[in-house]
């Protein structure tokens, strides 16, 4: 015969199931978590000394001795040490610290394969002096993404992106990553035709005496003025010399204000077609 529980008796063992869970839960959260262990594998590193480990072969064997003499003579010169590491399976972790003396004045390159994006950097904190955090950001996105590795390969992804540190080392720093790939030229384009789009519509007359309506267009100047300064402009000049690049997102912002601008005459001519 089955035996029910008054509902009192129901809530009581509902609530003490709950409460017991919930100890448990606040007694895992609080309780002693076991120390995270840090990969160290010094076993993977070579006996003697490299500025270059591949361990996930990335380099041919020509290209790596000729980075090594050229990552060699550039600490000679420098006194900036670059090292790189490529890995696949397994990593040597914090060994590569004692292994090549990594200091204040040391960058280290790891490719790694199994991520979104192939390039990571360690960076010595004088080194943050001379290029911020956002230059290694533009680095990663710019020569580590998969259609850069995808078209190049791993092994250009890795060179190119220590000819640009070098380059930046040299001439005392970077806030930018030189050079203007042809999609983020493109982007700029965009954001400069857009900006003279909304300046062109906000220069339309509004009263048949208004040739140009210059207040909407300071009362717009914010909007416009990012797309095209700052976004449009700013992009272009800070990371190349090269004039046309310029020029074409200034022609672009021009032809988006002209369109704009002329847009009511196109509809009343659109609107009312000779007989």
């Amino acid at each position: 015969m089955a035996v029910h529980l008054p509902s009192s008796a129901t809530r009581f063992s509902k609530n003490f199931v709950w409460l017991l869970a919930a100890s448990l839960s606040l007694m895992l959260w609080w309780g002693p978590a076991s120390p995270a262990q840090a990969v160290n594998n010094p076993e993977l590193l070579p006996k003697e000394k490299t500025p270059v480990v591949d361990l996930a072969n990335f380099l041919p064997e020509i290209q790596e001795a000729q980075l090594i003499d050229d990552l060699n003579s550039f600490e000679v010169e420098t006194g900036w040490k670059l090292r790189v590491l490529t890995q696949y399976d397994r990593s040597p972790g914090r060994a590569v610290i004692p292994f090549w003396g990594l200091d204040d004045k040391s960058i280290l390159l790891v490719a790694d394969a199994r991520g979104g994006n192939l390039l990571a950097f360690s960076i010595g904190d004088e080194v943050y002096e001379l290029m911020p955090r956002t230059f290694w950001i533009e680095m990663q996105a710019r020569f580590g993404n998969m259609y850069y590795i995808r078209d190049n390969g791993e092994n250009l992804a890795i060179t190119e992106a220590l000819e640009t540190v070098k380059g930046c080392l040299l001439k005392g720093g970077c806030n930018v990553v030189p050079g203007l790939p042809r999609e983020q030229w493109i982007l700029t384009l965009v954001t400069s035709i857009v900006g003279g789009l909304i300046f062109g519509f906000a220069a339309i007359p509004r009263s048949p005496n208004q040739t140009f309506a210059w207040q909407w267009v300071l009362i717009m100047s914010p909007l416009w003025g990012i797309l095209v300064i700052a976004f449009g402009i700013g992009p272009v000049v800070t990371r190349t010399s090269d004039f046309l690049p310029l020029f074409r997102n200034l022609m672009g912002f021009s032809l988006g204000a002209l369109v704009a601008y002329l847009s009511p005459m196109f509809s009343q001519i659109n609107n009312n077609p000779q007989t």
